[in-house]
């Protein structure tokens, strides 16, 4: 039976034939072709980064491109997990909690991701189970091979449906010797089994060595991991090799032998300026069209398309490196030992500082260690205050004496879920007359809750869904600084993931106290952006969204720019007072 005829008549199993191949509605076998990334050696070396800017590559050309990311831990989403252990959880637009290289994906790419783009073992194995109990395998024993591989098939092939991508882009998380990982890299075998020639495209990340006692690079540790991949069926393309300074050719030739990949293939990712810079390295090295060539995507292309994003990017990247007059910016959080707690917030103030031509460098301020009589000392020298979003009482009343730091000495501030919670919080306490100001979060016996869950969260808590989570819209309050931010528009679109709220029953007296609630839910007393008045404070805003979420490079968010142009404006004032004082 050829791949082609399987793909046409198998669509289930039975006693007559042991494919499993399920065919969504609408698929066409051969019009979607398929890019796969692997990892080797250890994983964090960045697959995501590099699958999406070969996506953004092959998109600037007139490609339409679909990003899946395959997790093969249980969870059924990344909502769950601790920021130490595995980086910020991104939500996306649909309330999808998941992976930080869906971040990634949209940030490169400039697209929206759905749920269909990430997918974890846990949701392959409910989808099966539930399949099973409806009797949906006429009867079979359930089995890894066919059935839960050809689960994984089905999800690609249904993204390749509803997207319509002329390539999908798979990403599997952790690396090729993971136990978790064998079905995933199976299923990819077989998809390239039944597409055909031309139909799959295999790129294996892996990490070339520097031990600085020897003085050059090692690439063993590479070739191994190679071999692992090869060993399950997968032959790569494409060599990726992670380092810390460029890939000599002498690692790159032997890497190259021992992978049977040509030398051209073999490409060098070291480390540079800015993650943005990678799409500029794989043009450079014709990498692009070494995929096109190999997929036989020529005749889609669109030449004049590729001039005009090109052209948009590198004038990104002017911008980036041009970038001067640095501003020290400090994010007082409590997962700051792991900078990928915070990746979307990194990312952000980049967009904005290369839009305002500020170099933006992060002061990182442990919220746990900040106390009320060091707070001055600790954030000296700091332009500008973020206090991020996060869960739990650890490092509140840090963070609190953060904020009212900058509140009193004008230092530019921008809180952001917790952030937002807890600048009321402050402004409660020592504006409002509420001393004893706090959350239920916190105390549930807190004496003056301003911030709390909402009465008809608190009817569906025990259902497990209180969190409101994914895009919301926010109605803008006319001639606020919010409004001047996003242009004067009537109301916008920000992404949440919280469950605490602004009781509605302290708005009237916080807004009498001088605080201006100037985004709010428009069918629900929610409020959603807080900020002072500019004769007051020169950039005192926050917002319950994470706004860092839907920052793009060539879009940066306005909240962060604001913040950034107000750091700017901070920093040269303080400048010259200094110079005042020592005249």
């Amino acid at each position: 039976m050829t791949a082609k005829n399987l793909l046409a008549s198998v669509a289930h199993s039975s006693d007559d034939t042991e494919f499993y191949t399920p065919m969504p509605s609408g698929y066409r076998p051969g019009k979607t072709r398929y890019v796969g990334v692997f990892g080797t050696v250890m994983s964090g070396l960045g697959k995501g980064i590099f699958a999406s800017s070969l996506a953004k590559v092959l998109k600037d050309k007139g490609l339409t491109v679909a990003p899946i990311k395959l997790e093969g831990y249980l969870n059924l989403d990344s909502g769950t997990l601790n920021p130490f252990r595995h980086g910020e959880v991104f939500v996306l637009d649909d309330g999808m909690e998941c992976d930080m290289d869906l971040g990634t994906y949209e940030r490169m790419l400039d697209q929206n991701m759905s749920r269909k783009n990430f997918s974890t073992s846990g949701q392959i194995f409910t989808a099966v189970l539930e399949k099973e109990r409806r009797g949906g395998y006429l009867g079979r024993d359930v089995q890894m091979i066919p059935h839960v591989t050809g689960e994984v098939k089905r999800k690609l092939r249904e993204l390749a449906v509803q997207s319509d991508a002329d390539v999908v882009f798979i990403e599997i998380g952790g690396t090729v010797g993971d136990v978790e990982n064998a079905y995933f890299i199976e299923a990819l075998r077989q998809l390239a089994f039944e597409e055909g020639p031309q139909s799959a495209c295999w790129v294996a990340l892996t990490y070339v060595l520097e031990p600085p006692s020897l003085g050059e690079q090692k690439s063993k540790a590479a070739q191994l991991g190679i071999k692992q991949l090869t060993q399950a069926g997968i032959q790569p393309h494409i060599i990726a090799c992670r380092a810390k300074h460029e890939v000599t050719q002498k690692a790159r030739e032997k890497i190259a032998m021992y992978s049977s990949v040509p030398y051209k293939r073999v490409f060098s990712m070291h480390d540079c300026e800015s993650v943005y810079v990678i799409p500029e390295m794989i043009r450079q090295e014709g990498l692009d069209q070494q995929v096109v060539g190999i997929l036989g995507l020529e005749d889609r292309l669109h030449p004049e398309q590729e001039v005009k994003a090109k052209n948009e990017w590198d004038g990104y990247l002017t911008r980036l490196r041009a970038a001067r007059d640095d501003v020290v910016i400090g994010v007082a959080g409590k997962y700051t030992s792991v900078r990928d707690s915070y990746a979307s917030v990194i990312k952000a103030l980049e967009h904005a500082g290369t839009q305002v031509g500020v170099g933006v460098n992060i002061e990182w301020l442990e919220a746990t260690e900040i106390s009320e009589d060091k707070v001055a000392e600790t954030m000296r020298g700091v332009h500008g205050l973020i206090v991020p979003g996060g869960f739990g009482s650890r490092g509140i009343e840090g963070k609190i004496a953060a904020i009212s730091h900058a509140r009193k000495r004008g230092v530019p501030f921008l809180g952001l879920c917790l952030g937002f919670q807890l600048a009321v919080i402050e402004f409660a306490r020592n504006v409002g007359g509420l001393e004893k100001a706090g959350s239920t979060e916190f105390d549930e016996d807190c004496e003056n809750a301003v911030i709390d869950i909402l009465p008809e969260q608190k009817e569906i808590e025990g259902l497990g869904g209180n969190m409101r989570l994914g895009g919301q819209d926010v109605v803008l309050s006319r001639d606020t600084l919010a409004a001047r931010l996003f242009n004067n528009a009537a109301e916008t679109r920000l992404r949440f993931r919280h469950r605490y709220e602004v009781d509605p029953r302290y708005i009237d007296s916080l807004e009498a106290a001088g605080l201006i609630f100037s985004g709010r839910a428009p069918d629900y007393p929610i409020m959603q952006i807080l900020e002072l008045p500019t004769d007051k404070h020169p950039y005192f805003v926050a917002t319950q969204a994470h706004s860092e979420l839907t920052s793009r490079p060539l879009r940066p968010d306005p909240l962060f720019l604001g913040l950034v142009q107000a750091a700017q404006t901070f920093k040269r004032a303080s400048n010259q007072q200094g110079a005042a004082a020592i005249g």
